[in-house]
């Protein structure tokens, strides 16, 4: 269970780094922003971690990612909870630095072929703590081992499959910023970000 967890882990790692240098420079945010609250929750070392979302619209479609929901065309990606987990603790067993995750439910609004791994090609995660350079967060390995044979499962037209996500922490002090884009990072539809207190 250990590897699979990891492969899976090292794939999309993979995979998102050959995306991202398909990428071309992100559109301008709009000057409106949203301030929510997702909700708060929990971290396994026992503060709390807020969210506040920042919207931004696009020309390209009505596409949007605020409060903790991405909707496209396609699906609908809702995060239902998210935690801080340190080294050793469960859902970070094999990790040398501490994750946040993220428990999200997926749901296949068009009828094309989704599966819960979609969240890795539509969400990309950054902590801005580098003054010269974007500093995006690295996969790490599944949080929930529930969901260690239903992550790959495709989705049926109007279902709902639950998953969940980690990414590796530089610090436990800056802010996680997701990010959300349909066309791999060329065009952002919108930015969530997540206060680690």
């Amino acid at each position: 269970m250990k590897k699979s967890s990891m492969l899976l882990a090292f794939v999309a790692s993979s995979f998102a780094l050959v995306l991202s240098g398909c990428g071309g420079a992100a559109s301008e945010e709009s000057s409106s922003s949203n301030v929510a609250s997702p909700g708060t929750s929990e971290s396994a070392t026992g503060g709390a971690a807020t969210a506040t979302s920042q919207s931004t619209e696009t020309a390209v479609s009505e596409a949007s990612f605020k409060d903790g929901v991405l909707t496209t065309e396609d699906v609908r990606i809702e995060i239902t909870r998210h935690k801080v987990i340190p080294v050793g603790k469960k859902g970070n067993e094999y990790g040398n630095k501490p994750v946040i995750a993220f428990w999200y439910k997926t749901t296949n609004v068009s009828g094309k072929k989704v599966d819960p791994m979609q969240f890795l090609f539509g969400i990309t995660a950054y902590q801005d703590n580098d003054p010269n350079a974007e500093n995006k967060l690295n996969v790490g390995s599944l949080p929930d081992e529930r969901f260690l044979d239903s992550q790959m499962e495709t989705i049926k037209k109007g279902g709902t499959v639950e998953n969940a996500v980690s990414y590796e922490l530089d610090d436990l002090k800056t802010p996680v910023d997701l990010v959300a884009s349909e066309d791999l990072g060329m065009t952002d539809i919108g930015k969530v970000t997540y206060q680690l207190k």
